[in-house]
Formats: structure tokens, sequence, C-alpha cells
């Protein structure tokens, strides 16, 4: 399995690496959100991870344009789990166009359930 992982939180990125590595799992790591397309079209992760803050570009965005990318046919369908802030924000994960998502703090039962259930595992 191949996860990308989107964020300027080292913190988060070792949460992520933690939780969902394992010998099959390799990882391609963006710490801007403006970089996640290019990283997308270099290797097609199984599963995004996309912090909420990414740099200048948050997860919300980046979902968006992974999505108007899939439309348009310049990328295929990336699954995406989305890390929140704040519950507040689910609503918006939701319309942004992500198959899962989770409120920090992190653990790793959960991010293992979420992960699962955004690649329909």
């Amino acid at each position: 399995m191949h996860i990308l992982v989107a964020t300027d939180a080292q913190w988060v990125l070792d949460e992520v690496v933690a939780a969902l590595g394992s010998p099959e799992t390799s990882f391609t790591v963006c710490s801007n959100g403006r970089d996640v397309t290019d990283a997308v079209s270099a290797r097609t992760p199984d599963l995004a991870v996309l912090d909420s803050q990414i740099g200048s570009m948050g997860g919300m965005a980046v979902t968006m344009n992974l999505r108007l990318d899939e439309t348009g046919g310049r990328l295929p369908h990336i699954p995406v789990l989305m890390l929140l802030d704040r519950e507040a924000d689910s609503q918006m994960a939701k319309r942004s166009g992500c198959e899962s998502f989770l409120v920090k703090p992190l653990d790793a039962l959960r991010l293992q359930r979420a992960a699962k259930s955004a690649i329909g595992n």
C-alpha cells in the first residue's frame, strides 16, 4: 500500500506513520498542499491523508482540487482521509469530497479504522 501524507506538522506525520506503517506500506510526504497534485501524478497513492492545514493550502482545498482533476480525467480517484482541527469543520470536509475524516487529537486505532473506511475495507 502507498499512502500520501500531506501535513506541515511533524507530530501529525509521526502519528500517521506509526499507526498506518507496515513493511508493505510506503509513504510520500508533502509539507505543502500545493505539492499534492504533482505527488499524485508522480505516484498514485492508495490513500491520501490530508491535514486540515498544510502550508498555504489546506486539506479541503486539496481534496476539492483532487476531485476536480478526477472529474476532468487528469487523475484517478484517490480516497481521502482528512484530519480536522475541530468538529465544526466536519460538514465542510464532507462537502469537499473526502471519504473519511477524524478530529484531532489522533490515536492509532481511530486512524486505522478511518483509513480502512476511506479505502472501502
